[in-house]
């Protein structure tokens, strides 16, 4: 039998452990809330172009590139949407572009290195070394922006150095020549890529425009119809 004090002093400690637990329990509740409240719509826009460009890079390994081509592009609109939304909204934040730059590196970067690997390269070190420029310095001009955001000249906008998008089209038109006609050499196609991605962490201004917008969506319509034309054998 437990004396008095005993079972006083063993009620205390009780209600103490169920007291952490209530307080430990009203913490978790309210950093779900807190990050609840830290993912705005746009930054579940930006998680779509995530599911896309994962997407892309299995078509990739599965050998479905065309397909792998056409996905990657719709991790592109939504990558877009994104951005647009947040200005719409009002709901642009340091936070959402952190989480668009991570995204980033597999919307555009890991598709490209996918694409040179499984249809370009003619070796294993060649791809190691595209793959590897592709990823190290995309990576380093992310979190160049994220530090930086972007410049102004003439209150236009514009990216410091070329864009991780500027670098995946120039995988892509390695691609299609070298997957319609055969006439580029994987070889060639990886020097081209190699010296092109020092530029993203260059000082070149890439300007944000609604002309350079229009030409990035006239060049992903026709890659589009190419891909679906090689795919269905019309190519």
């Amino acid at each position: 039998m437990y004396s008095c004090g005993c079972r006083v002093k063993f009620e205390r400690q009780l209600k103490g452990y169920i007291n952490g637990l209530t307080q430990q329990r009203t913490v978790c509740l309210t950093q779900v809330t807190e990050l609840t409240f830290v993912i705005a719509g746009a930054d579940y826009i930006s998680l779509s172009a995530l599911l896309f460009g994962w997407a892309s890079a299995l078509l990739f390994v599965r050998g479905e590139p065309n397909w792998g081509v056409i996905v990657m592009f719709t991790a592109f609109g939504f990558d877009k949407l994104d951005g647009w939304y947040a200005r719409r909204t009002g709901n642009t934040s340091p936070f959402g572009r952190q989480v668009d730059s991570f995204i980033d590196v597999f919307a555009y970067l890991v598709p490209a290195a996918l694409l040179y690997h499984l249809t370009l390269a003619p070796n294993l070190l060649a791809s190691i070394a595209v793959g590897f420029c592709i990823l190290s310095f995309g990576g380093l001009r992310l979190v160049r922006h994220n530090s930086d955001g972007f410049g102004s000249d003439d209150n236009v906008s514009y990216y410091h150095g070329t864009t991780v998008v500027h670098t995946n089209i120039i995988v892509l038109l390695s691609y299609l020549p070298h997957s319609v006609i055969g006439i580029w050499n994987g070889w060639i196609a990886g020097i081209v890529i190699i010296a092109v991605c020092p530029l993203m962490i260059s000082d070149y201004k890439a300007k944000k425009t609604t002309a350079s917008h229009i030409r990035a969506a006239i060049l992903i319509a026709i890659v589009t119809l190419f891909a679906l034309a090689i795919e269905t054998g019309y190519l």
